[in-house]
C-alpha cells in the first residue's frame, strides 16, 4: 500500500507543480494585477461565498462513493444516475440558499450576476467531483490525477491567450475571468463523464426517494463536517469585505497571501485526496495495518510543509515581490500568519483525514463547530479593526487549535504512540531553519539557504527515508494502475 501511495503520490505531485503554480501565479495573480486589488477583492469575496454551502450540492456523498468503492468496489456503480439526479435537486436547494445569504448580507445588481455565475461554476465542480470520487475508489489514481490538473491546464491557454495576446487589448474584467472558468470546468466534467462511462454505465436517470434518503442519512455526518470546516476557513474574506470600512480592498490584499496558502493547499489535498480511500481500506483490515503509511505520509507531508513554511515567512516580501505589483509590503503582514496556520492545516490533511476514514465524524464534528464559533466571533471583532492581519491572526489560532485536537482524538481512536523521536527530529529541523532565518535575515540568498539545508536535514535526520522512497520502483505489482 505504501507503494501504490508514493508513486501516485508523486505523479500527481508532478501534475500538480507542472500546472497548478502557472495557474495560481502566472493567471490568477496575473488577473489580480490587471484589475487591482479592489475589484479582485470583491470576487474573492464573492468566490468563498460561493463556496461556503457548496457542500449542499455534494452532502457528502462524494465521501460516501469514495469510502464504499474502496472497501467494496462495486458496491456504489449501480447508483450512478439516481445520484446525480438527486446532486441536482440539491444544487436547485444550494443556488437559492446561497443567493438568499448573498441579498441578506448586502449584495445586489452586478454583484448578484457575478455570484449566479460563480454559483453554476460550483454545480460543474462538484459534478465533476463526483465523477472523480469513482476513479479514486476504483483505485484509478492516474486518471483521477489527470483530471484533477484539467480545469486548470485548459485555463493556462484560455485564459493566458486572452491576458497576454495582442488581440485584446482593452482593459482585463473579471467577469471575463470567471466566464473563462466556467468553459474550462464544463470541458474537464464531459471528459470526466466519458472517461467514467467507459468504466460505469451511465444510465437509468431517477429519482428515487427512498435510496435518496438513506444516502443523504449515511452521508450527512460527513457533509455536516465539511460544511463546518467550509465556515471556519472561508467565511474570514466575507466577513472583512463587508465589515471593514475599506473592506474590498483588504480583502484583495488578503487575497494575494491566501494565493500561495492555497497552492500549498493544492499540493496537501493530493496527500488526502490519496490518503482517505487508502486509509479506509486498512481500517478495515486493523488499525495496525494503517500504522506505517500513517507514519510515511506522516514524515512527507509534516517535514515538507515545516521547509517551505518557515522559509516563506522570513522570506514574505521576496517572494510576495515576485508574484504582484502592488501591495507587497503590506500584505506580507497577513501572509506571514497565513503561513503559520498551514502547519495546523498540514496537520489536518494526516489526521483528519485518518479520523474520517475511521468514522469518527462525531468528535470531528464536535471540533468543528467549536472552530466555527470561535473562528467567527474573533473575526467579527477582528476584521472592522485589524482589517486583513486581524484575520489572518484568526486563521493561524485556529487552525493550530483544531491541529492539536484533531492528533489526540486521533492517538486516543486509532490507538498509536507518539514516538519522542519523531517529534524531536521534527523539532530540530524546525529549530535548525528558524536559526537560519534570524542569523541571516538580511541576506538575500536567505531563501535558497533555507531550503537546501532543509532539503538536506530532511534526509540526513532520516525524516524522509530514501528506502521508503524506493519502494515506488521496487514494488511494480502494487504500482500498476490502470487509466
Amino acid at each position: 500500500m505504501q507503494g501504490k501511495f508514493l508513486s501516485t503520490l508523486l505523479l500527481s505531485l508532478v501534475l500538480n507543480l507542472l500546472i497548478k503554480p502557472i495557474s495560481l501565479f502566472g493567471i490568477d495573480a496575473a488577473v489580480q494585477n490587471r484589475v487591482g486589488a479592489t475589484e479582485y477583492g470583491l470576487y474573492f469575496s464573492l468566490l468563498n461565498l460561493s463556496v461556503l454551502f457548496n457542500i449542499l450540492i455534494d452532502l457528502g456523498i462524494n465521501n460516501y462513493t469514495i469510502r464504499t468503492m474502496a472497501q467494496d468496489p462495486f458496491a456504489a456503480t449501480k447508483h450512478v444516475g439516481r445520484i446525480m439526479v438527486l446532486r441536482g435537486i440539491l444544487f436547485i436547494i444550494y443556488s437559492i440558499f446561497t443567493l438568499c445569504i448573498a441579498v441578506f448580507i448586502g449584495y445586489h445588481g452586478y454583484e448578484l450576476q457575478l455570484m449566479g455565475v460563480l454559483i453554476f461554476n460550483q454545480l460543474l465542480i462538484m459534478f465533476t467531483a463526483y465523477a472523480r470520487s469513482y476513479f479514486s475508489g476504483l483505485h484509478y489514481f492516474k486518471t483521477d490525477a489527470l483530471l484533477s490538473v484539467l480545469d486548470r491546464f485548459l485555463l493556462i491557454f484560455i485564459c493566458g491567450f486572452v491576458l497576454y495576446s495582442s488581440f485584446f487589448t482593452s482593459h482585463f474584467k473579471i467577469e471575463w475571468y470567471i466566464w473563462i472558468q466556467t468553459i474550462c470546468y464544463a470541458i474537464t466534467l464531459i471528459v470526466a463523464l466519458i472517461l467514467l462511462s467507459r468504466i460505469i454505465q451511465l444510465n437509468h436517470f431517477s429519482f428515487d426517494r427512498k435510496f435518496s434518503v438513506t444516502v443523504i442519512k449515511q452521508s450527512l455526518p460527513y457533509a455536516a463536517l465539511i460544511l463546518l470546516m467550509l465556515l471556519y476557513t472561508r467565511s474570514d474574506s466575507v466577513i472583512l469585505e463587508r465589515l471593514n470600512e475599506n473592506g474590498r480592498y483588504e480583502a484583495g490584499v488578503y487575497a494575494q497571501g491566501f494565493r500561495l496558502l492555497d497552492a500549498l493547499y493544492m499540493f496537501g489535498m493530493v496527500f488526502a485526496g490519496l490518503l482517505f480511500p487508502m486509509f479506509s481500506r486498512l481500517l478495515k483490515q486493523s488499525k495496525k495495518d494503517v500504522l506505517p503509511l500513517l507514519q510515511t505520509s506522516g514524515n512527507l507531508l509534516i517535514g515538507g510543509c515545516s521547509v517551505l513554511i518557515i522559509t516563506l515567512y522570513f522570506n514574505a516580501e521576496m517572494v510576495l515581490s515576485w508574484i504582484y505589483e502592488n501591495n507587497v509590503n503590506y500584505s506580507a503582514h497577513s501572509f506571514r500568519w497565513l503561513m503559520l496556520g498551514f502547519f495546523g492545516i498540514s496537520l489536518n490533511f494526516i489526521f483528519g483525514t485518518l479520523l474520517s476514514a475511521n468514522g469518527n465524524f462525531k468528535e470531528l464534528n464536535y471540533l468543528a463547530f467549536a472552530a466555527v464559533i470561535f473562528n467567527i466571533g474573533m473575526n467579527l471583532f477582528m476584521a472592522p479593526t485589524y482589517g486583513s492581519v486581524g484575520i489572518s491572526i484568526t486563521f493561524f489560532i485556529t487552525q493550530v487549535a483544531v491541529a492539536i485536537a484533531q492528533l489526540f482524538i486521533a492517538k486516543e481512536k486509532i490507538g498509536f504512540q507518539l514516538v519522542p523521536k519523531f517529534i524531536g527530529l521534527h523539532f530540530l529541523l524546525f529549530l535548525s531553519l528558524i536559526l537560519l532565518g534570524i542569523v541571516f535575515q538580511k541576506s538575500t540568498g536567505l531563501i535558497f539557504t533555507q531550503l537546501f539545508v532543509g532539503g538536506f536535514l530532511l534526509l540526513v535526520l532520516r525524516i524522509i527515508n530514501l528506502k521508503e522512497l524506493k519502494m515506488m520502483f521496487l514494488s511494480p505489482k502494487e504500482t500498476k494502475n490502470n487509466i
